[in-house]
């Protein structure tokens, strides 16, 4: 590959996405490193004081700041673009800073917002905190039914908001019936695809206009480093939110800029060996517990639109125990291999309880309105031999009285 290949669209769209993966958006140094250059910097020379102004005036390209831009960091970009098969990206310092970026650089006092109910529980509190304090109105929806978008809409709509899957109940929406709802409307879709990653799941394919990530899950996947990003247009992401974060700073490191790059080489493989020790773990789980929630099972009432849309059905969901809490904190606690964390993406297996981690910010009433209640727990499925966390799982529920 010359230097300058991974950043030529003409020649990088027609990769397939493992290949992309691996060197989409690389840009080399006159030194011809293999690996990705670090340029740990948080600034810019110029040879002459005009060269400095006409960058700032933008008609000269070159790095000005790194709050704007960092070598390491555009490689980035134009992988994770190529990815999601989207005209641009921009990163940042985590999922939360693209989530809350995707969503204000867009709205203003007296816009209204219809939003999947199932969503992570910072999410829910965007919409449900600090929106409103902006006078910015949020209506919430059950997102598995597509027509509850349409009847929420109202003149002033500026954005649909939804996960899928959901995290933690593994909803699916159907994103080609939402993302059209929106279309007819003039409404932009924003989509929250972490779960599943553009390997497993390509929003824009189904009509979606912006799409973000909390990065620092299977994208880094080795839960090393924050990181999060947000595709869209050209026109959306330099003329819409490149404005809002030139100016609120929610700028990504260069150094986790690197480590993700270094996620993504392997983001394909882990991805995919992940979501297959996952069904084996379902499946075993399926048989001993009350209630599970993976849209792999044939059993998920959804099964057959989540493989619609996704290649495979990635490496996270949910079950419930009998008893409630203590049930639940019993079973973790007698875990051995899996363990008890709140982040996923991880090429551990990670568990945790949802309702006092992750979602314990979220009111009670508004938590089991999303379908997560007291006896509910996450299951990160990593790269360990699956027979071994059965195994772990299979003593651990006996311990716990299932």
């Amino acid at each position: 590959m010359k230097r300058t290949t991974g950043r030529d669209r003409t020649i990088t769209r027609n990769w397939r996405p493992a290949t992309q993966a691996v060197r989409g958006g690389t840009a080399r140094s006159e030194y011809g490193e293999t690996s990705e250059a670090l340029f740990l910097t948080s600034g810019y020379c110029y040879d002459r004081a005009g060269d400095a102004a006409a960058r700032f005036a933008g008609e000269q390209e070159g790095m000005t700041y790194t709050r704007l831009q960092n070598p390491t960091g555009e490689m980035l970009e134009e992988r994770i673009a190529l990815l999601e098969g989207a005209e641009a990206c921009r990163t940042m310092a985590s999922g939360m800073a693209a989530m809350t970026a995707a969503l204000l650089c867009q709205l203003e006092q007296g816009d209204h917002v219809v939003a999947g109910r199932a969503l992570f529980g910072s999410c829910r509190w965007l919409t449900d905190t600090l929106l409103p304090k902006f006078g910015i109105e949020t209506t919430v929806v059950d997102a598995r039914d597509a027509q509850q978008f349409a009847d929420a809409a109202r003149p002033n709509t500026k954005v649909f908001f939804f996960e899928t899957p959901s995290n933690p109940t593994m909803d699916i929406v159907d994103l080609k019936a939402v993302c059209d709802l929106a279309r007819e409307r003039g409404i932009v879709s924003v989509v929250d695809n972490a779960f599943a990653t553009p390997a497993l799941q390509r929003p824009m394919e189904f009509g979606a206009d912006v799409v973000a990530y909390s990065a620092t899950k299977m994208m880094d996947g080795q839960g090393r480093v924050l990181a999060g990003a947000v595709t869209g247009t050209s026109a959306f992401v330099n003329d819409v939110l490149l404005p809002f974060t030139r100016n609120t700073g929610p700028t990504l490191s260069a150094f986790n800029a690197w480590v993700v790059l270094k996620g993504l080489e392997t983001l394909d493989l882990r991805i995919r060996r992940q979501s297959e020790n996952a069904l084996a773990v379902g499946r075993f789980l399926e048989k001993r517990v009350p209630r599970i929630n993976h849209p792999g099972l044939e059993s998920h009432p959804q099964h057959a639109l989540a493989m619609a849309q996704m290649d495979a059905a990635g490496p996270i969901f949910s079950f419930d125990v009998a008893e409630g809490r203590t049930q639940a904190h019993a079973l973790l606690d007698a875990l051995t291999l899996i363990d008890i964390s709140n982040n996923i993406g991880d090429s551990r297996s990670l568990m945790t309880h949802p309702a006092s981690t992750t979602h314990a910010g979220v009111a009670e009433d508004k938590r089991l309105e999303m379908g997560i209640g007291e006896s509910l727990l996450r299951l990160n499925v990593g790269l360990e031999d699956p027979q071994d966390l059965i195994e772990d799982l299979d003593q651990a529920l006996t311990a716990a009285g299932l």
